[in-house]
């Protein structure tokens, strides 16, 4: 089987109307910080129900702009999931706070609320939750986090589409992150936006991602004058025009994508739902929606007779792309550098040594489907 039979875990969708928006803003005036940043933005927050949307240069802009913006720093404490990718910690680590890692849910994979709330301490500024895989939050935390005075500052870069007891995953928490990586749901190749409930700091994002620049000023002086006044250190972290209009174009596909990986969620749930070595993922329920950003299946290994990462490499040599969703942060050399170590959240070690992403997105077809569950039951055929 050659490397063209390969199938990713993850991958965009590009249509020739994606294409083409990109190339009309190519003969237009303005490539950047022109009129699509505002329309990109407006249609995000239109669709997710915010008040406000702010676009940002990545994911991991959009973390730091809103840790930065909700006023964190040093001797401040957030409570960050350590089951995530390591720009959620690290975020918090760009404006001088500390990062405390929570541990998981046994039965699924987002922050256990009650873990968070052992973990408050006088310094606990803001809590930091992923909505794992497309999962919403549990309730809990947003109790939570109104009970104890804390901002929520909510990592859906996994969750665009997503439902929260009918509400949608970024009109909730006080700051709503999301990324527009190819992986994801929609894409403008690199890209990030925040969503929040509160004007002013939207404003204070917008002056964020440009430097720091008073962005009234820069309004007014494009017609009045050369001035222009920097009230506070930002950063270049503008997304262009060229992006904003493809992720303009993917946004009108949003709900076909989202079904297409729910129907792909629903065959592997079926087809695997009698193997004794596999646990299925968590599903939404009620009013929930997932967004299924990832397909995580926890494989039982000693029913297996083999590891996760051998059962990796098989599907890898039969070219299923299978990936692991993610190494614990606080075991990274540079947290444990920090004073973290194994033992310090047991729940998510003992997932992570089960857990193994699947494929899925859009483009796949029928037949791409049917070999990744091909793959994963031969996996209980295996002689050891």
């Amino acid at each position: 089987m050659s490397t063209k039979d390969f199938i990713p875990y993850g991958r965009q969708t590009i249509e020739e109307d994606d294409i083409k928006a990109v190339t009309d803003v190519l003969r237009s005036p303005f490539l950047t910080t022109g009129p699509k940043v505002k329309e990109f933005e407006n249609a995000v927050a239109d669709y997710v129900q915010a008040k406000e949307a702010v676009a940002v240069s990545s994911g991991t802009a959009a973390l730091h702009a809103a840790m930065a913006v909700a006023g964190l720093g040093p001797g401040d404490e957030v409570l960050v999931p350590s089951l995530s990718f390591l720009a959620t910690a690290n975020a918090a680590l760009y404006v001088g706070a500390k990062p405390v890692f929570v541990d998981s849910l046994a039965d699924g994979f987002n922050m256990d609320p009650q873990d968070a709330a052992r973990k408050i301490t006088k310094r606990t500024k803001a809590i930091a939750p992923v909505d794992f895989a497309g999962q919403p939050l549990d309730e809990f935390l947003y109790r939570l986090a109104k009970e104890r005075g804390l901002l929520i500052i909510e990592d859906a870069a996994h969750a665009l589409g997503a439902r929260q007891s009918g509400r949608m995953v970024g009109s909730i928490a006080d700051l709503t992150v999301f990324s527009f990586h190819p992986v994801k749901h929609i894409t403008t190749g690199e890209g990030g936006m925040v969503t929040c409930l509160n004007p002013a700091l939207a404003r204070k994002l917008r002056q964020f991602r440009h430097h720091g620049i008073d962005v009234d000023v820069v309004q007014r002086d494009f017609e009045q004058r050369w001035s222009y006044d920097m009230t506070a250190l930002g950063y270049n972290y503008r997304l262009t025009d060229l992006q904003c209009a493809l992720g303009i174009s993917q946004l009108k596909k949003i709900e076909r994508f989202l079904e297409r990986r729910e129907s792909i969620a629903r065959e592997y749930d079926t087809a695997f739902a009698d193997l004794s070595f596999v646990q299925l993922p968590p599903r939404s329920v009620g009013t929930d929606r997932h967004a299924w950003h990832l397909y995580i299946i926890r494989l039982k290994t000693s029913e297996l007779g083999f590891s996760r990462d051998d059962a990796f490499n098989r599907l890898r040599r039969q070219q299923i792309g299978a990936h692991v969703h993610y190494r614990p942060i606080h075991l990274h050399p540079y947290y444990k550098a920090l004073g973290w170590k194994p033992g310090d959240c047991p729940q998510i070690e003992k997932t992570f040594m089960a857990m193994l992403s699947l494929p899925i997105y859009p483009g796949m077809t029928p037949e791409m489907v049917r070999r990744v569950i091909a793959a994963v039951k031969e996996l209980g055929q295996v002689k050891v």
